[in-house]
Protein backbone atom coordinates (compact mmCIF):
# COMPACT_ATOMS: atom_id res chain seq x y z
CA UNK A 1 0.00 0.00 0.00
CA UNK A 2 1.32 3.43 -1.05
CA UNK A 3 -0.35 6.67 -0.56
CA UNK A 4 -1.01 8.83 -3.13
CA UNK A 5 1.14 11.43 -3.63
CA UNK A 6 1.24 15.30 -5.11
CA UNK A 7 4.00 16.54 -6.79
CA UNK A 8 5.27 18.62 -3.93
CA UNK A 9 5.41 15.63 -1.72
CA UNK A 10 6.97 13.91 -4.52
CA UNK A 11 9.78 16.27 -4.61
CA UNK A 12 9.71 17.46 -0.66
CA UNK A 13 10.28 13.35 -0.09
CA UNK A 14 13.02 13.45 -2.78
CA UNK A 15 14.73 15.81 -0.97
CA UNK A 16 14.82 13.41 2.19
CA UNK A 17 15.70 10.37 0.56
CA UNK A 18 18.82 12.13 -0.60
CA UNK A 19 19.64 13.70 2.96
CA UNK A 20 19.14 10.52 3.92
CA UNK A 21 21.62 8.68 1.29
CA UNK A 22 24.41 11.32 2.17
CA UNK A 23 23.75 10.76 6.22
CA UNK A 24 24.62 6.94 5.60
CA UNK A 25 27.38 7.73 3.09
CA UNK A 26 28.81 10.01 5.81
CA UNK A 27 28.21 6.87 8.45
CA UNK A 28 30.36 4.68 6.14
CA UNK A 29 33.31 6.85 5.61
CA UNK A 30 33.43 7.52 9.68
CA UNK A 31 34.10 3.79 9.50
CA UNK A 32 36.14 3.47 6.98
CA UNK A 33 38.27 5.84 8.66
CA UNK A 34 38.09 4.04 12.47
CA UNK A 35 38.97 0.73 10.26
CA UNK A 36 42.13 1.89 8.45
CA UNK A 37 43.68 3.34 11.08
CA UNK A 38 43.36 0.54 13.04
CA UNK A 39 45.44 -1.17 10.84
CA UNK A 40 47.74 1.51 11.84
CA UNK A 41 47.46 0.69 15.40
CA UNK A 42 45.07 3.92 15.61
CA UNK A 43 41.89 2.37 17.69
CA UNK A 44 39.20 5.13 17.52
CA UNK A 45 35.75 4.93 19.21
CA UNK A 46 33.01 5.44 17.58
CA UNK A 47 31.85 9.29 18.45
CA UNK A 48 32.02 11.13 15.28
CA UNK A 49 33.11 13.84 16.48
CA UNK A 50 35.79 12.02 17.98
CA UNK A 51 36.66 10.29 14.87
CA UNK A 52 36.82 13.46 12.96
CA UNK A 53 39.00 15.09 15.26
CA UNK A 54 41.52 12.19 16.24
CA UNK A 55 41.79 10.80 12.92
CA UNK A 56 42.88 14.38 11.80
CA UNK A 57 45.61 14.93 14.02
CA UNK A 58 46.86 11.37 13.42
CA UNK A 59 47.34 12.28 9.75
CA UNK A 60 51.13 13.36 10.12
CA UNK A 61 52.37 9.98 11.45
CA UNK A 62 50.65 7.95 8.73
CA UNK A 63 53.05 6.96 5.85
CA UNK A 64 53.11 8.15 2.18
CA UNK A 65 49.82 7.07 0.31
CA UNK A 66 47.77 6.75 3.67
CA UNK A 67 48.19 9.83 4.87
CA UNK A 68 46.68 10.76 1.54
CA UNK A 69 44.02 8.31 1.47
CA UNK A 70 42.97 8.93 5.02
CA UNK A 71 43.16 12.99 4.35
CA UNK A 72 40.74 12.58 0.95
CA UNK A 73 38.24 10.69 3.39
CA UNK A 74 38.50 13.28 5.78
CA UNK A 75 37.85 15.94 3.15
CA UNK A 76 35.14 13.76 1.91
CA UNK A 77 33.55 13.75 5.32
CA UNK A 78 33.90 17.35 5.98
CA UNK A 79 32.18 18.06 2.64
CA UNK A 80 29.49 15.49 3.52
CA UNK A 81 29.14 17.83 6.92
CA UNK A 82 28.23 20.57 4.95
CA UNK A 83 26.35 18.95 2.31
CA UNK A 84 23.77 17.33 4.76
CA UNK A 85 23.71 20.67 7.04
CA UNK A 86 22.41 22.21 3.61
CA UNK A 87 19.91 20.08 3.34
CA UNK A 88 19.23 20.24 7.13
CA UNK A 89 18.49 23.77 6.83
CA UNK A 90 15.69 23.44 3.64
CA UNK A 91 14.05 20.63 5.69
CA UNK A 92 13.80 22.75 8.63
CA UNK A 93 12.30 25.96 6.19
CA UNK A 94 9.86 23.80 4.13
CA UNK A 95 7.94 22.81 7.52
CA UNK A 96 8.53 26.24 8.65
CA UNK A 97 6.47 27.49 5.50
CA UNK A 98 3.64 24.76 5.89
CA UNK A 99 0.65 24.89 8.35
CA UNK A 100 -0.02 21.25 8.74
CA UNK A 101 4.43 20.61 9.23
CA UNK A 102 4.09 23.25 12.24
CA UNK A 103 0.64 21.83 13.58
CA UNK A 104 3.11 18.75 13.92
CA UNK A 105 5.93 19.98 15.11
CA UNK A 106 3.41 21.43 18.50
CA UNK A 107 3.80 17.41 19.38
CA UNK A 108 6.38 16.58 21.20
CA UNK A 109 9.20 13.74 19.88
CA UNK A 110 7.83 15.83 16.25
CA UNK A 111 10.90 18.11 14.78
CA UNK A 112 10.68 19.56 11.62
CA UNK A 113 12.04 16.62 9.76
CA UNK A 114 9.50 14.50 11.12
CA UNK A 115 7.22 16.59 10.37
CA UNK A 116 7.94 17.28 7.31
CA UNK A 117 8.51 13.80 5.91
CA UNK A 118 5.00 12.86 7.14
CA UNK A 119 3.32 15.67 5.22
CA UNK A 120 5.48 14.59 2.03
CA UNK A 121 4.43 11.04 2.82
CA UNK A 122 0.78 10.88 3.26
CA UNK A 123 -0.11 14.21 3.36
CA UNK A 124 -3.98 14.78 4.96
CA UNK A 125 -3.47 11.37 5.48
CA UNK A 126 -7.07 10.55 4.37
CA UNK A 127 -5.85 7.24 2.67
CA UNK A 128 -5.75 6.00 6.43
CA UNK A 129 -9.24 5.33 8.15
CA UNK A 130 -7.38 5.63 11.59
CA UNK A 131 -4.79 6.51 13.48
CA UNK A 132 -3.78 2.87 14.46
CA UNK A 133 -4.05 2.07 10.42
CA UNK A 134 -1.37 4.38 10.09
CA UNK A 135 0.98 3.05 12.81
CA UNK A 136 0.33 -0.21 11.11
CA UNK A 137 1.21 1.06 8.22
CA UNK A 138 4.61 2.32 9.75
CA UNK A 139 5.86 -0.68 11.39
CA UNK A 140 4.97 0.36 14.63
CA UNK A 141 2.23 -2.15 15.77
CA UNK A 142 2.78 -5.37 17.74
CA UNK A 143 2.36 -8.77 16.17
CA UNK A 144 -0.39 -10.66 17.32
CA UNK A 145 0.00 -14.41 17.96
CA UNK A 146 -1.77 -17.27 20.26
CA UNK A 147 -0.05 -19.19 22.49
CA UNK A 148 -2.61 -21.94 24.03
CA UNK A 149 -5.24 -20.18 22.95
CA UNK A 150 -4.59 -17.01 24.45
CA UNK A 151 -3.92 -13.91 22.39
CA UNK A 152 -0.36 -12.34 22.48
CA UNK A 153 1.46 -9.62 21.41
CA UNK A 154 4.90 -9.98 19.96
CA UNK A 155 7.74 -7.47 18.27
CA UNK A 156 6.26 -5.01 16.22
CA UNK A 157 6.09 -5.62 12.58
CA UNK A 158 8.17 -3.16 10.46
CA UNK A 159 6.43 -3.41 7.72
CA UNK A 160 5.73 0.23 5.24
CA UNK A 161 8.22 3.08 5.77
CA UNK A 162 11.55 2.39 7.53
CA UNK A 163 12.62 6.43 7.64
CA UNK A 164 9.33 7.35 8.80
CA UNK A 165 9.44 4.71 11.32
CA UNK A 166 13.17 5.34 12.04
CA UNK A 167 12.17 9.18 12.38
CA UNK A 168 9.52 8.43 14.95
CA UNK A 169 11.95 6.27 17.21
CA UNK A 170 14.81 8.91 17.54
CA UNK A 171 11.45 11.64 18.43
CA UNK A 172 10.32 9.12 21.03
CA UNK A 173 14.16 9.17 22.48
CA UNK A 174 13.93 12.80 22.91
CA UNK A 175 11.13 12.43 24.62
CA UNK A 176 12.03 9.22 26.86
CA UNK A 177 15.28 11.20 27.30
CA UNK A 178 13.49 14.42 28.54
CA UNK A 179 10.84 13.54 30.74
CA UNK A 180 12.66 12.31 34.11
CA UNK A 181 11.64 15.38 36.09
CA UNK A 182 9.15 16.58 33.89
CA UNK A 183 5.32 16.74 35.17
CA UNK A 184 3.38 16.79 32.26
CA UNK A 185 1.22 14.01 31.34
CA UNK A 186 2.99 12.84 28.46
CA UNK A 187 6.30 12.38 30.23
CA UNK A 188 4.58 10.84 33.41
CA UNK A 189 2.87 8.09 30.87
CA UNK A 190 6.13 8.04 28.74
CA UNK A 191 8.12 6.84 32.49
CA UNK A 192 5.55 4.64 33.60
CA UNK A 193 5.28 2.73 29.99
CA UNK A 194 9.30 2.54 30.41
CA UNK A 195 9.27 1.17 33.75
CA UNK A 196 6.27 -1.21 32.79
CA UNK A 197 7.27 -2.62 29.81
CA UNK A 198 10.94 -1.95 29.36
CA UNK A 199 12.96 0.77 27.34
CA UNK A 200 12.45 -0.36 23.52
CA UNK A 201 8.67 -0.89 24.16
CA UNK A 202 8.59 2.68 25.89
CA UNK A 203 9.79 4.05 22.58
CA UNK A 204 7.86 1.97 20.31
CA UNK A 205 4.34 2.93 22.57
CA UNK A 206 5.68 6.76 22.41
CA UNK A 207 6.43 6.24 18.20
CA UNK A 208 2.52 4.74 17.87
CA UNK A 209 1.50 7.25 19.80
CA UNK A 210 2.81 9.86 17.57
CA UNK A 211 1.66 8.34 14.86
CA UNK A 212 -1.96 8.26 15.62
CA UNK A 213 -1.74 11.79 17.05
CA UNK A 214 -0.37 12.99 13.55
CA UNK A 215 -3.10 11.35 11.85
CA UNK A 216 -5.78 13.00 13.65
CA UNK A 217 -4.31 16.23 12.95
CA UNK A 218 -3.49 15.75 9.34
CA UNK A 219 -6.88 14.35 8.76
CA UNK A 220 -9.37 16.12 11.10
CA UNK A 221 -7.49 19.34 11.59
CA UNK A 222 -7.06 18.73 15.40
CA UNK A 223 -4.68 20.66 17.53
CA UNK A 224 -1.86 18.66 19.56
CA UNK A 225 -3.82 17.27 22.55
CA UNK A 226 -1.34 16.17 25.80
CA UNK A 227 -2.87 12.69 26.04
CA UNK A 228 -4.69 10.87 22.61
Amino acid sequence: FVPLKTVDQQGTLCVHRVRQGFIGERTATINRVRGLLSEFGIVLPQNANTVRRQAAAALENLPGWANRAIGDLLSHLHALDLRIAEYDAHVKATAQADERSRKLMTTPGIGPTTASALVAAIGNAHDFKNGRQLAAWLGLVPKQYSTGGKPRLGSITKAGDSYLRTLLILGARSVLANAPGKTDRISRWALAVQQRAGYGKALVAIAAKNARMAWAMLSKGEAFRAMA
